[in-house]
């Protein structure tokens, strides 16, 4: 049974930084297409990041330059390291995983079947 829990969420002023954690079990990360979405109140869920089977790296044109994707073999753990936060980044943010993906689809919610529950990221200014 795949489980993937977030952890890493909090509240920091604009401009800081956080990381969010995605602990996998029932799957290993680097043979999922593995990816973060969030979704902010009143608002559809967003593709932020992901990273494909082959390593490929994808992120949405509203993070680049700020936020990274990576993940941890050994501990079979994704990350996102979040910099430069803005007030507009605030959302509830979620690990997601399928076994594959179109290249083209990889920040579409829809091509993902395994979710986590979420973990809050709130942005001040």
């Amino acid at each position: 049974q795949v489980q993937l829990e977030e952890s890493g969420g909090g509240s920091v002023p604009a401009g800081g930084s956080l990381r969010l954690s995605c602990a996998a079990s029932g799957l290993t990360v680097n043979s999922y297409c593995m990816g973060w979405f969030r979704q902010a109140p009143g608002k559809k869920r967003e593709g932020v990041a992901a990273i494909d089977t082959d390593g490929t790296i994808y992120y949405g044109d509203s993070v680049k330059g700020r936020f990274t994707i990576s993940q941890d073999n050994a501990k079979n753990i994704l990350y996102l390291q979040m910099n430069n936060l803005k007030p507009e980044d605030t959302a509830m943010y979620y690990c997601a995983a399928h076994q594959w993906v179109w290249q083209e689809y990889v920040l579409r919610d829809h091509e993902y079947d395994n979710w986590g529950q979420g973990t809050q990221v709130t942005v001040s200014s």
